[in-house]
């Protein structure tokens, strides 16, 4: 049996098995057919064969005419998204004396101009209808700059200033902008890779528990949105 085309519509960039999955899995389950974009193939494929009703969209989100043409597809083929999850992202560590400067700009098209694009794209559908929202995955670098981060965290900072010039013009007509801080290593397998201290369990912020705070926001009622969502565990130092 299909699914009813009735259903709302999620859109998802950076789907992956960390956030962008665990949302796609929580939007699935709270009725949404899950339009999900990725750069691997086999990755959409697996994800379509778990969610029914999803489809996924082979797109690099540096390529800002096929993201546009992608978003158009997603509204043809599937119906306008409702809910819009902003969830690539692009990261480069290493000092500003580093030899990779042009990953400032490479960053900054991944982060924050690919949001204004999808962003372009799906926002009028929802100021048409009145309704909708764009959430956006950030994290601490959009607030401070650390030592290593120079090509990482100018690209955070200005997308959530993005974020916020984009709900303070939307918010009026009906449409929802939230930026969803994450101050916190994210469990997943790479990261997990990259610590060599063997953290505790409680040490990471939970992806299933990401996408609930993400999904609590995206249907928060009219008379109490909110903009800034800070999510760490509980034992983290800040």
């Amino acid at each position: 049996m299909g699914v009813s085309k009735d259903k709302p519509v999620c859109l998802i960039t950076g789907l992956g098995d960390g956030t962008g999955g665990a949302c796609a899995r929580r939007f699935h389950q709270g009725g949404y057919r899950i339009a999900m974009l990725a750069r691997t193939q086999e990755r959409l494929d697996r994800f379509e064969t778990e969610l029914e009703g999803s489809k996924g969209y082979q797109c690099n989100v540096m390529d800002l005419d096929h993201l546009t043409d992608i978003a158009e597809q997603v509204a043809a083929e599937m119906g306008a998204p409702e809910v819009v999850i902003h969830n690539a992202a692009g990261g480069s560590f290493q000092s500003f004396l580093g030899d990779k400067p042009d990953h400032l700009e490479r960053n900054f098209r991944i982060n924050t101009t690919s949001l204004l694009y999808i962003a372009r794209a799906t926002a009028p559908a929802m100021i048409k209808a009145g309704k909708g929202a764009i959430i956006v995955t950030g994290n601490t670098s959009a607030l401070r700059g650390k030592a290593n981060y120079a090509f990482f965290a100018p690209t955070k900072a200005a997308q959530r200033i993005l974020a916020q010039s984009m709900a303070r013009e939307l918010g009026p007509k009906g449409v929802h902008v939230a930026y969803v801080l994450i101050d916190a290593s994210i469990d997943t397998p790479w990261t997990r890779h990259l610590r060599s201290d063997d953290p505790p369990e409680d040490f990471f912020c939970k992806p299933p528990a990401i996408a609930e705070t993400i999904y609590h926001v995206a249907h928060q009622d009219k008379s109490g949105w909110t903009f800034d969502v800070d999510l760490r565990p509980f034992g983290e130092n800040w």
